[in-house]
């Protein structure tokens, strides 16, 4: 990776970012219209879904013609340069089919297979983060300000504050919702946003000390991951091995293993 690489692929990503998040928040229609379901049939994609994806792919197409895309909603491009764009035009579709305001837009660029670049921007809360492998990760916006993050000094496990997130397969949902009866007696409390990629963001913001959540696609968590592991966060999946489809985990120092090793022993990768 050359030292103007990196630059390159921010600058373009927040651009990307910035221009999809506009389109989604000003461009909302009050009959916004649900063009497809996926896992089940409240797991919806809707037409706003797909013109942010093309508008982001459209532009970074121009600029980096060589370069491979893999999108939530069907953008699949191998690619020759190396680069591999890594994308989720709109993570939380159902909350902003509802008019609430946790949803995000989240652009990673891998370099050979491994995230270089992170964006998330969430424009209902004004804010932006970003991240450079090596480089730290940053957040802008009208809460924020601009800052350097850094994740929270660890909690013990029983005052930490977690976030998750449930399957739109009801079976699934199920599982998952006893896990969660089974951890909220051990720690502070948990949350639940509906975009994973904004959980990611805030525990490296240090708004929470945890998060974990089974069933997520590389896109769910691509810059996201990459934003906390630059703030100090420790991700993972299941034990030894990497954010997953399984499992996805990311916490702060001290939290992080007594939290993976409950959902082990919980069951929380499988039904």
């Amino acid at each position: 990776m050359t030292d103007t690489l990196p630059a390159e692929l921010l600058q373009l990503a927040r651009q990307a970012a910035a221009r999809a998040g506009e389109l989604l928040r000003d461009g909302r229609p009050a009959d916004l219209v649900v063009a497809a379901t996926k896992s089940s049939p409240i797991d919806v994609v809707t037409e706003m879904d797909i013109a942010a994806e093309k508008l982001i792919t459209g532009l970074i197409a121009d600029r980096r013609p060589d370069d491979g895309f893999l999108g939530e909603e069907g953008a699949s491009v191998e690619g020759t340069s190396g680069v591999r764009w890594v994308i989720d035009p709109l993570d939380g579709t159902v909350n902003y089919q509802y008019g609430l305001p946790t949803w995000a837009v989240s652009i990673a660029a891998e370099q050979d297979g491994e995230a270089v670049v992170g964006v998330v921007t969430v424009p209902m809360r004004g804010e932006s983060f970003h991240a450079v492998r090596g480089r730290g990760a940053w957040a802008t916006g009208v809460w924020a300000g601009e800052r350097k993050l850094a994740c929270r000094a660890a909690p013990p496990l029983d005052q930490a504050l977690v976030a998750t997130g449930f399957n739109y397969v009801a079976e699934v949902r199920a599982h998952q919702a006893d896990v969660a009866r089974r951890l909220i007696p051990l720690l502070r409390d948990i949350r639940r946003s509906g975009s994973a990629a904004v959980d990611l963001c805030d525990v490296a913001m240090g708004r929470l000390d945890g998060y974990y959540e089974r069933g997520l696609n590389a896109w769910d968590f691509a810059a996201g991951d990459l934003i906390a592991r630059e703030s100090g966060v420790v991700t993972g999946g299941r034990p030894g091995e990497r954010p997953s489809r399984e499992l996805t985990v990311a916490a702060t120092r001290g939290v992080f293993e007594p939290l993976q090793s409950l959902l082990e022993e919980h069951g929380a990768w499988h039904d």
